[in-house]
């Protein structure tokens, strides 16, 4: 299993949100019959929260197998699906703590 991480991009990244690097969002692209919806936040947070999910759900059952004495998994596969689902995890939840955090910030501001 090749485990390397790429550099990131923050262009594409930018572009994947539909935004402009400027941070403005992108022009609204002429919708045919079946015409992506927007990039939003709520989409891109729960396919992140999916993607979290199916790797620990991954990690679970190459642990089974490993239980089971399974000649096709390896140990070190099975530890470096637990690293991903434990990194996975500790990100969404880093996330969620500065989505409270900035929503009790916003929430105690004087109007």
């Amino acid at each position: 299993m090749d485990v390397r991480l790429k550099p990131f991009d923050f262009a594409q990244a930018v572009a994947r949100a539909g935004l402009r690097p400027d941070g403005t969002p992108l022009a609204p692209r002429a919708s045919g019959a079946q015409g992506a919806a927007p990039a939003s936040f709520q989409s891109a947070m729960t396919q992140a929260l999916r993607q979290v999910s199916a790797s620990q759900l991954e990690a679970q059952r190459l642990q089974r197998e490993v239980q089971l004495d399974n000649p096709a998994v390896s140990l070190e596969q099975t530890m470096i699906a637990m690293q991903r689902a434990q990194i996975g995890f500790q990100a969404a939840l880093q996330v969620r703590n500065k989505l409270v955090q900035a929503y009790s910030e916003i929430m105690n501001m004087q109007v």
